[in-house]
């Protein structure tokens, strides 16, 4: 049995569904590559609802090696509340997400970690030689990574490389649902953190094949969309919904105006022009869409007061004194 230490220098998190095959093999390269690199570590395999054998064989590498920790979901999930449960429960300062296919090669953890070292907080993987389907996957994933980036203003050339090293600090008060784990270097991005990427390695499937299907393009597109709102308007969100609000109102009296000119300049009844139901539509939606920003920044102090968030992240300080108390309290005790 092996001996551990109370806080690991590395977790890595390997989310598992349907990897009997694979696990065998891939406990023994992590093990190889970890050891030789002389650090504690730990090994926290998520296994989401499988339908094979392969929480069989989580315990039995749990029993024989107490590095490994195995977690298994009640049901199937999903990458993203598999690699969450992971981050959740593991404990090392440096945390390395991998595949559990073999396709990412344990052989780059070393690299990500001398990445690291030279400053940065993530260390992202690039699959430059992928071993997938041409137009499938591989074609489909160039398009999304650029638009990704596009979008997101994060510039990485491959989001849906698992294999990646993150600083704990930086992913502390993360929440990722959906199929958002591809994101996780945007909100590393929000806390400051500095990115980087470098070239790893991608094998082909040795056992098994893969879960992924062309039905997550378009999961993919509505998360980035619920991404860069968060990035840019999760603090005042009233200023979208009361940008289209007053755009909306604004079209409403253009609607209007148009309809009284066809009226008086040309004779045009009222009904018998779509104008005055457009403009009477277009009001209405203007006001509901203010309306939901009002709700919206209610929403938002709520988030941020009751969970005592800050919309604000300091990396590092010097001769930083305690802060002062709350302006709400006076010198006699009340409020």
């Amino acid at each position: 049995m092996a001996n551990v230490q109370s806080v690991p220098a590395l977790s890595i998190i390997v989310p598992v569904y349907n990897e009997q095959e694979n696990l065998p093999v891939l406990y023994q390269r992590l093990t190889e590559v970890l050891m030789a690199l002389g650090k504690s570590y730990e090994i926290v395999l998520v296994n989401d609802g499988s339908g094979d054998r392969s929480w069989q064989v989580l315990t039995d590498l749990a029993s024989r090696d107490s590095r490994v920790k195995a977690i298994d979901l009640r049901r199937n999930s999903g990458q993203t509340a598999a690699l969450m449960c992971g981050i959740d429960h593991s404990r090392g300062a440096i945390l390395i997400p991998i595949d559990a296919d073999m396709q990412n090669d344990p052989a780059d953890i070393p690299r990500l970690l001398a990445k690291l070292d030279e400053g940065y907080d993530v260390v992202s993987g690039w699959r430059e030689n992928r071993q997938d389907a041409k137009i499938r996957r591989t074609l489909i994933s160039r398009a999304a990574n650029y638009v990704i980036s596009r979008i997101s203003g994060v510039q990485l050339r491959d989001y849906g490389c698992s294999l990646k090293a993150y600083r704990r600090e930086v992913l502390d008060g993360v929440r990722l649902y959906g199929e958002m784990h591809r994101f996780v270097p945007i909100y590393a991005s929000w806390m400051g953190a500095r990115i980087t990427e470098i070239s790893v390695h991608h094998n082909a499937r040795l056992y098994g094949k893969s879960n992924y299907g062309l039905e997550r393009i378009l999961k993919v597109i509505l998360d980035i969309l619920v991404v860069k709102f968060m990035d840019r308007h999760l603090v005042k969100p009233i200023y979208v919904f009361g940008g289209l609000g007053f755009s909306a109102i604004a079209l409403s009296f253009v609607c209007l105006i148009w309809a009284l000119g066809l009226k008086y300049l040309e004779h045009t009844s009222l009904v018998q022009t779509p104008l005055p139901l457009l403009s009477a539509m277009a009001f209405l939606a203007g006001i509901m869409a203010i309306l939901m920003g009002i709700f919206a920044e209610i929403l938002v102090r709520t988030y941020f007061e009751s969970q005592g968030k800050r919309a604000y992240f300091v990396r590092t300080s010097r001769n930083l004194q305690s802060p002062p108390p709350s302006t709400s309290t006076v010198e006699n005790g009340s409020v």
